[in-house]
């Protein structure tokens, strides 16, 4: 949720902050600014929308300095306007900030009775203010914010100047990504290293509660006042390919990503149809005590842990519970001895699910329990994999669509590692098993990209949901939770109301919706469910409901039937149809969105990282 570029150099740092916001725009995209110190002066310019208007403003106005913070926001506290853009402006002090400020209110009733007047609706201008208080007693910047922090309730990050500072940026990470891009005669921050990978490719990642000082030649990081050192790391380049390249939106290009980026994931741990020995070889111990799994995640990472929850206990008979972070986080869940506490997010940095696996390890430290953690996450340096026992990466690369593909069927591709990982460790699933199993995962990528080729058909079948304004999604067993993804994809993009059901529920409630105008989509691949589905099927078309079939080429669903449209999905184990069964739920949602001429990869009101709560 919102993303922060800024830096400190010798050259003019214009045209970098705005090549970052754009690297960031799927962060947010409310609004985009920028302020930079130049002769004394802190120039800024601010716009609604996107950051192409920005840009020409910039343009415009043609502002330059080499000191410098930058914004895109998702609105949080107050509406998308100019006035609450950032960056927010007391005095001769401008602050950028990712997050939330809990006690905003509180404070800014105390910073009104002294006299200081807010010109937005936003919980950061209490930071402006407050910096700018402190500075009339505080020797300097840096002994401001420092005064400033220990105020503040909530996850932020904050970037700060001044003009009275002109080679000086401080930078605050309580519970909101930053990272630091190392130069030479230059040093930069930002919510995310994708913003800076252009101009250097090592990073220092800050962590919770530090606060660092930022010139051309030196980078200070502090906790509670004290230097710290934090190592510089060097990312692989690669990371950096994120471009649509032949594709009209990002969210396309990932979608027919698929099969290399599950490719990529189960090579790190297979070796042939067997496991690698290397492969989470530092987890066995843990892995070897546990007594079941509790997996907590948001969102379509929540959906993947559904579908994990039968593969732990079909497959190794192993315990499993799922629950979604943002309630798990507020109640008093009993936590039990021996338990894996899984975290599942695509950025490993969701605010929610963060929390929850910090507050869970407070309590089993204070109850003297026994837990393991892990992370199953797309980014090897981001917060949960630093804070957990064990990760595990799904290797899907950079992911710019706010509706995620990739990274959803890499997490599955990733879980079933784990399920079969855990199954050697335990002696609970027998070598041939796993050796079917593997056989088939290297075979996945294929069926994908044959998967794919129904693009054209699902195509047309898109066109007819284009004036729809409500559909439900019907599956079985593990469809159940690719029905919910698929419903939950369609209202991300095209803004279709859109439900997702376990398809025996159907007779308690959702059929009394169905009528002639309800579009039905069901997930049929060849499993033990099918007959079943089938009669669920029937139940639909005798309401006048009109079918929209995804289903396994011998299933024996017929195409020719009235009001009963079918795209075929080649044939592949029930295990993993999940994986696939997701790729015609992903292309059914892109096309309608198309249609309906919504915008794909930034839907309105979303963000690809939910670092707030």
């Amino acid at each position: 949720m919102c993303g922060i570029v800024g830096g400190v150099a010798e050259r003019s740092i214009t045209n970098i902050l705005i090549e970052g916001l754009k690297r960031l725009e799927y962060r947010g995209y409310d609004s985009a600014g920028l302020a930079l110190i130049s002769q004394g002066q802190v120039l800024r310019e601010r716009r609604v929308g996107k950051v192409a208007n920005l840009e020409q403003a910039v343009l415009d106005s043609q502002v330059t300095g080499s000191l410098g913070i930058a914004h895109t926001r998702w609105a949080t506290h107050g509406k998308p306007t100019e006035n609450n853009a950032h960056p927010h402006i007391s005095g001769n002090v401008a602050v950028v900030h990712n997050g939330i400020i809990e006690n905003y209110q509180e404070l800014k009733d105390e910073l009104e009775a002294l006299g200081y007047m807010f010109s937005s609706q936003t919980d950061t201008e209490v930071v402006a203010h407050l910096v700018n208080h402190a500075l009339k007693t505080a020797p300097n910047l840096l002994v401001a914010v420092q005064q400033v922090v220990p105020q503040l309730k909530g996850a932020y990050a904050l970037g700060i100047i001044h003009t009275d500072y002109p080679d000086e940026l401080i930078t605050v990470r309580e519970g909101s990504p930053l990272v630091i891009g190392v130069g030479i005669g230059e040093n930069f921050i930002s919510s995310d290293q994708l913003a800076l990978l252009p101009i250097t490719n090592r990073f220092m990642y800050l962590e919770e509660g530090d606060i660092a000082r930022l010139t051309r030649d030196s980078i200070e990081v502090f906790v509670n006042g004290q230097t710290v050192e934090r190592p510089v790391k060097e990312l692989d380049a690669t990371v950096s390919n994120a471009s649509k390249g032949e594709y009209k939106h990002y969210m396309l290009k990932e979608i027919y990503e698929q099969p290399e980026a599950i490719q990529q994931t189960i090579s790190q741990a297979l070796n042939g149809n067997a496991l690698r020995e290397d492969f989470l070889k530092d987890a066995e111990l843990d892995f070897a005590n546990i007594q079941q799994v509790q997996i907590i995640a948001c969102g379509t990472s929540y959906h993947a842990g559904m579908i994990a929850k039968y593969w732990f206990e079909q497959l190794i008979n192993l315990p499993c519970h799922v629950e979604i972070a943002s309630e798990y986080r507020y109640r008093t869940p009993v936590i039990v001895n021996n338990t894996l506490y899984v975290c599942i997010s695509q950025s490993g940095e969701t605010a929610d699910t963060l929390a929850a696996l910090r507050d869970t390890q407070k309590r089993a430290a204070a109850k003297g329990l026994d837990i393991t953690t892990m992370t199953i996450c797309n980014v090897a340096t981001s917060s949960m994999v630093r804070e957990t026992n064990h990760s595990l990466l799904t290797l899907a690369g950079p992911e710019i669509g706010v509706a995620s593909t990739k990274a959803f069927t890499t997490q599955l591709a990733a879980l079933m590692l784990l399920v079969l990982k855990i199954g050697q460790v335990k002696n609970a699933i027998a070598a041939t098993e796993t050796a079917e199993i593997i056989a088939d995962l290297w075979h996945t990528p294929k069926v994908i990209l044959d998967t794919l080729q129904n693009d054209t058909a699902i195509l047309r079948l898109s066109e007819l949901f284009v004036e729809k304004n409500h559909c439900l999604f019907l599956g079985r067993g593990t469809q159940f939770p690719i029905a919910l993804e698929g419903a939950l994809k369609l209202k991300e993009i095209s803004y279709i109301h859109a439900e997702g059901y376990a398809a025996g529920e159907l007779k308690h409630g959702p059929l009394a919706l169905v009528d002639n105008d309800m579009p039905v989509v069901i997930l049929a691949p060849q499993d033990d469910m099918l007959d079943k589905l089938k009669s669920n099927m029937e139940e639909v078309q005798a309401r006048g409901g009109e079918l929209f079939v995804f289903a396994d080429e011998h299933s024996g669903i017929p195409a020719d039937k009235e009001r009963q449209h079918v795209v075929y999905v080649p044939q592949v184990s029930s295990l993993l149809a999940p994986i696939v069964y997701s790729i015609p739920v992903q292309l059914l949602s892109y096309h309608v969105a198309v249609l309906r001429g919504t915008d794909v990869d930034q839907p309105r009101n979303l963000a690809k990282s939910v670092t707030v709560e």
